[in-house]
């Protein structure tokens, strides 16, 4: 049940930007939330490894004439009944305690790090989202401007219409255009509306008031990248690689901890007993003999665990590189495409438009060329919105990527 009480303060703020809206994310995302509880548990789990065990106290009262009541007296007790109180304590042997909570501490280290590789997926799923958010506001500019300017075409081939310039026919043609201006307003409308409300869900509902928005622009920002520099930064920072790389250490130190389990523990008590009107006392020590259970399947096992780790180690590195590659061409390539927008597509669109809708308002072009260059402009026109989006995620990809905001 959301908590709507103290949300003053959070919602103060209806407008974020990218960085902005990570921040709240990472304060406010409940899946982040549940997935960070997981460190004080595996910090609770180091209290448990480091318990030590509990002593063990033993008393029992033995020849009590509990049927013959006549015979229960002073004299009786003292020299008749008898009476054991014992105190015993289990030595653990082979640093048991010392690598369980060595183990515990090595678990707590991979879980920190998967924590932060869930942050870092996080992330990039808001940075995503804002994206998609600023794309749908940019479309919804653009089809609200093309709704404008059409609707003067209208107008005007109206007004031609009335004069008999232009025949009832393409007079309606052109009219029933409209309604596909129409219809990419409303669409571009749904696409802002769904991707507010996804990127809420992301950042948490508390995080912002239901009427937020996003501040920024679709931007294409070239950046001079180095592949190799990219690699080595992935492999020192990417969290997923070091917790496969603390995996390897948590590995080492269950093994070292199933080797001392091997070793059996010396159970030691003392026994204080009465017995006819003597005091006396006894110590008691036993131990398993390690004849048939020595812990060899977990010894087995946790040694074959190693080999796991590094393996998985090995795994988490290559998927890094291999996940930098990708994300590096991604931005290669929609780094062209955008060229190719900017070395003239853009303006040849317009002008094209601008030519056609000029010719046809003075009736030296058709409906059938005006109707054509409006196409080609609005499918040129979003074509280049989607390639922007698409270039700043592929950054924000590289970001994921390499496992940091800042790309060297």
């Amino acid at each position: 049940m959301l908590l709507l009480g103290g949300q003053a303060a959070a919602q103060a703020k209806t407008r974020v930007s990218l960085e902005e809206a990570i921040q709240l994310a990472v304060a406010h995302n409940p899946t982040l939330q549940a997935t960070r509880s997981q460190i004080p548990q595996s910090k609770a789990e180091e209290i448990t490894a480091n318990l030590r065990p509990n002593p063990v106290l033993s008393w029992d009262t033995q020849f009590i004439p509990l049927f013959n009541p006549s015979q229960i007296s002073a004299d009786y007790f003292n020299t008749q009944a008898q009476f054991d109180l014992g105190l015993g304590y289990l030595l653990e042997r082979g640093r048991k305690r010392q690598h369980r909570l060595e183990a515990a501490r090595d678990q707590t280290s991979v879980t920190v790090a998967q924590v932060s590789d869930a942050e870092r997926s996080l992330i990039f799923n808001v940075a995503q989202q804002f994206i998609n958010v600023l794309l749908a506001e940019s479309n919804l500019q653009f089809a609200n401007e093309a709704l404008k300017s059409y609707q003067e075409t209208v107008n005007i081939s109206e007004e031609r219409y009335r004069a008999g310039d232009i025949s009832e026919g393409d007079f309606l043609k052109i009219k029933l255009q409209l309604l596909q201006f129409q219809t990419d307003v409303s669409s571009a409308m749904l696409a802002r509306t769904q991707a507010l409300a996804t990127l809420r869900q992301n950042l948490g509902y508390e995080a912002v008031s239901q009427d937020f928005d996003v501040e920024g622009d679709l931007q294409y920002k070239p950046l001079k990248l180095n592949a190799d520099d990219l690699k080595a930064t992935a492999l020192r920072s990417r969290p997923d690689v070091a917790a496969a790389q603390k995996g390897i250490t948590l590995a080492q130190s269950q093994h070292t901890l199933e080797l001392a389990n091997g070793k059996r523990d010396l159970n030691t008590s003392f026994n204080y007993s009465h017995v006819a009107g003597l005091n006396t006392g006894a110590f008691f020590f036993n131990m398993e003999i390690p004849i048939f259970n020595r812990n060899q399947g977990e010894i087995a096992r946790t040694q074959l665990a190693i080999a796991q780790s590094q393996s998985s180690a090995r795994a988490a590195e290559e998927a890094a590189l291999t996940d930098v590659t990708n994300a590096y061409e991604a931005v290669h390539n929609t780094d062209q495409v955008l060229q190719l927008y900017s070395s003239g597509y853009l303006d040849q669109a317009k002008q094209s438009r601008d030519i056609s809708e000029y010719a046809y308002k003075s009736g030296a072009a058709s409906l059938l060329d005006l109707l054509d260059a409006e196409r080609s402009y609005r499918t040129t026109q979003l074509a280049y919105r989607q390639s922007l989006a698409n270039y700043m995620i592929a950054l924000e990809q590289l970001r994921q990527a390499v496992g940091v905001r800042n790309i060297p």
